[in-house]
């Protein structure tokens, strides 16, 4: 038997733990696992017609190989953000654009056919993709192409719909935690109030548990949009009721004001979605502007994707690689690990289709007072998810 594995999308803390378990499981079972290079972008440049072109892009791992990653950050495939079912015209490889398939529906190229042939052409019996949203819906296509795959999911914002839980989310919480205490110290000696940006594209979750976590003084996520001016003054009062004279905010990338719409950054990404950031900048230009606010900003961004994942994060990530094997030996293809409930589950890989994850508004958050709320803690999981 030989496994395929690769990681796609962002990087996060604890892919490489799940690399290593994916490694040792099967290799205790007599099978060879390859890892494919910056995911599914590494599987589109392999040319069939030139395999040694394409031999940088397949790395053989042992148990010998993968000794000691786990405590180590990022992935050691490395990954991209790409999706072969969505690929526009000019990303498409050049030996490719012949037999690329368009899509007059999506008005983008469908290399699935050749990701397939690649597959086959490296002999892998079965394939472990470790990616977000983007990454597993194209790892379900492949499912319904024919094609065997485990799905394991990641992603900061831990927004993959059909599980409580993805790697890198524990890791995220604890760094945003940190840094918005550590930011506390310069908010406190200039009297100034803080707006501290963080993940979270569709859900609030990192935003809203770290908020709380971390005792901010309010919190905006993307299920609320805001009013600027309530947001404001709540800001100012928090400002003056504390006797050090400072207030913090976090803010979630894809908050927006009321009748207002989500910030982007500018630019898109290889997958055609456009990159967000600079709410907190937009937040603070306004209560500069509007009501002479001394105001600062930080984005944590990319600071809370690096370096060495938690110790929650390294048990979900080896725990949900040795699942991903044990399914495959079962000849359980098709699904996703997860987290149910608080236990180790699994679901049909297509669920990451069928709907968005987002915070239980109802449950967890003050919709006026912005600021995050246990309505009833009793019977919710350990990590409120």
């Amino acid at each position: 038997m030989k496994i395929g594995v690769l990681t796609s999308g962002g990087d996060v803390p604890g892919l490489n733990a799940c690399i290593r378990a994916i490694v040792e499981d099967a290799e205790e079972r007599g099978w060879t696992v390859i890892g494919l290079r910056r995911g599914w972008h590494g599987l589109l440049h392999y040319n069939p017609d030139d395999p040694e072109s394409g031999e940088e892009l397949v790395l053989p791992l042992s148990k010998t190989s993968v000794i000691g990653i786990e405590n180590k950050g990022g992935t050691i495939l490395h990954t991209a953000r790409v999706n072969p079912k969505r690929m526009a015209k000019q990303d498409v490889p050049d030996f490719l654009q012949h037999k690329a398939r368009f899509d007059m529906s999506t008005d983008r190229y469908d290399c699935t056919e050749h990701v397939l042939s690649v597959l086959a052409l490296l002999e892998i019996d079965a394939l472990i993709p470790i990616g977000g949203d983007g990454s597993l819906r194209f790892a379900a296509h492949l499912h319904d192409s024919g094609f065997p795959i485990v799905s394991v999911p990641k992603t900061m914002d831990n927004d993959v719909f059909g599980t409580d839980y993805c790697i890198g989310f524990s890791t995220c919480v604890t760094r945003s935690v940190d840094s918005v205490n550590t930011i506390r110290t310069s908010a406190d000696s200039h009297e100034r109030i803080g707006i501290i940006e963080l993940f979270g594209r569709h859900s609030g979750e990192p935003a809203l548990i770290s908020g709380y976590v971390a005792s901010a003084d309010r919190v905006l996520i993307p299920e609320v949009p805001f009013d600027l001016a309530r947001f404001a003054e709540q800001i100012r009062q928090d400002r003056e009721d504390n006797p050090r004279n400072y207030s913090l905010a976090v803010v979630a990338e894809g908050a927006f004001p009321e009748g207002g719409s989500i910030v982007y950054e500018g630019g898109k990404d290889m997958t055609g979605q456009s990159r967000l950031g600079g709410v907190a900048r937009l937040i603070a230009a306004e209560l500069r502007q509007a009501y002479g606010f001394d105001v600062f900003t930080q984005s944590l961004a990319y600071l809370l994707r690096s370096g060495e994942p938690d110790a929650l994060d390294k048990l979900v990530a080896s725990s949900f690689g040795h699942m991903a094997i044990q399914l495959i030996a079962r000849k359980q293809t098709g699904f996703m690990t997860s987290i149910k409930d608080g236990n180790y589950a699994i679901v049909d890989a297509g669920t990451c289709m069928q709907g968005t994850k987002t915070v239980d508004v109802e449950q967890m958050y003050d919709t006026q007072a912005y600021r995050p709320r246990l309505k009833d803690v009793l019977g919710m999981p350990m990590f409120l998810y």
